[in-house]
């Protein structure tokens, strides 16, 4: 007895690839095509056959008039239409048989829980159960299992982007900053030391020196821990300081042991960046470019203290008065500076520039 076609068929699709799909669906619609061709008249199709098709046409969408030659796309599309109308709709207030659905509601927060701490099934049932949400062990990972989210609690190192997650609040980055000096002596170069927030962007820099040796470096952990772990109102470290607990540099001969010993000695743990990895310090990297161009390269500085001024300028206005996307559009600070504070959105629009007006601040008086 000749085998089945059909089941022939079936056997091929069943072990083809994607791409071998591709190739064999598109020859058999060349071929069903063909013999579509070789029929006079149109095609009559039973009731039974029409709803075949009409299940199996349905999911096609669009694709439905590429694939579609035993009718015209339209009347395969008035079947569904019809199809879809004779449907029987679900009469309000009855319920489907079945174990009915877990509230959105205690979905929502099991899905928080889950992408918030990476935390298994178990683990996240009981902090339900803290929350009085009555729920199964197999209805929590059901939940997971559909979000597609691991059910097991996530083990192992952690990464680099969860690590800066955690310690934001009270993770610094520090870096240095050079500058080529005009002096009496010709152009000699710069260098000053420069901290950045990661969670506030708040800055705080030193001031300048010509010689960054080991001791000077040193000398700067205890300005920069006084300075973060203030708020005053304003001064030449920066303003509204967040305490500083953890901070990253790079490998700069200039920081050497000395540094991490009066990081530590602060109460501070230094990290220390891997080589030829500016992304792990994007941060104070993106910081030192804003003001490279936004002011240090607008201007021949003339001194060290032409330099000192410039950072205290450009330091004050980025906390207090310069908007970051990453914020809100709000500065370091937090809230803008007192004029506008309390103008409202009526007031008059009033401009307050620094360094001959390199760097602006827009505003609003109160009326």
């Amino acid at each position: 007895m000749p085998a089945n076609p059909f089941l022939r068929l079936l056997r091929v699709l069943a072990g083809a690839g994607r791409d071998d799909l591709r190739s064999q669906i598109q020859y058999l619609k060349a071929e069903n095509e063909v013999l579509r061709s070789k029929i006079k008249g149109p095609v009559r199709v039973t009731t039974k056959e029409r709803f075949r098709l009409v299940r199996l046409a349905r999911p096609l969408g669009a694709a439905l008039r590429m694939v579609v030659s035993i009718a015209q796309p339209e009347t395969v599309m008035r079947w569904i239409r019809e199809a879809d109308r004779k449907r029987p709709k679900k009469r309000p207030g009855v319920r489907r048989a079945g174990r009915p659905r877990t509230p959105e509601d205690v979905r929502r927060v099991v899905l928080r829980i889950a992408k918030e701490t990476g935390w298994g099934y178990t683990r996240i049932l009981g902090e339900l159960k803290k929350l009085h949400i009555k729920v199964c062990r197999s209805t929590v990972v059901n939940i997971l299992r559909e979000a597609g989210l691991p059910t097991a609690p996530q083990r192992g190192e952690r990464t680099w982007e969860e690590f800066v997650a955690s310690h934001a609040k009270t993770l610094w980055a520090c870096d240095f900053v050079q500058q080529r000096v005009l002096t009496l002596r010709g152009f000699r170069d710069a260098f000053l030391l420069v901290f950045v927030n990661v969670a506030t962007r708040r800055a705080v820099a030193t001031t300048s020196t010509e010689h960054p040796d080991a001791a000077w470096v040193a000398e700067q952990v205890a300005k920069f821990k006084a300075a973060s772990g203030t708020r005053g109102t304003s001064g030449r470290w920066g303003t509204w300081g967040t305490a500083c607990r953890v901070l990253t540099r790079d490998r700069d001969q200039k920081f050497g042991k000395a540094f991490d010993g009066a990081l530590r000695a602060e109460g501070i743990t230094p990290v220390r960046l891997p080589h030829c990895a500016p992304n792990l310090n994007a941060h104070v990297e993106r910081f030192i470019q804003t003001l490279q161009n936004e002011c240090l390269d607008r201007f021949i500085v003339c001194g060290r203290e032409h330099l000192d001024h410039l950072i205290t300028e450009f330091i004050e206005h980025y906390n207090v008065e310069r908007p970051h996307s990453a914020l809100g559009h709000r500065p370091p600070a937090g809230r803008a500076p007192s004029p506008l504070r309390h103008a409202g959105r009526d007031g008059p629009i009033r401009c307050r520039t620094r360094l001959g007006g390199v760097l602006r601040h827009y505003y609003r008086m109160a009326a």
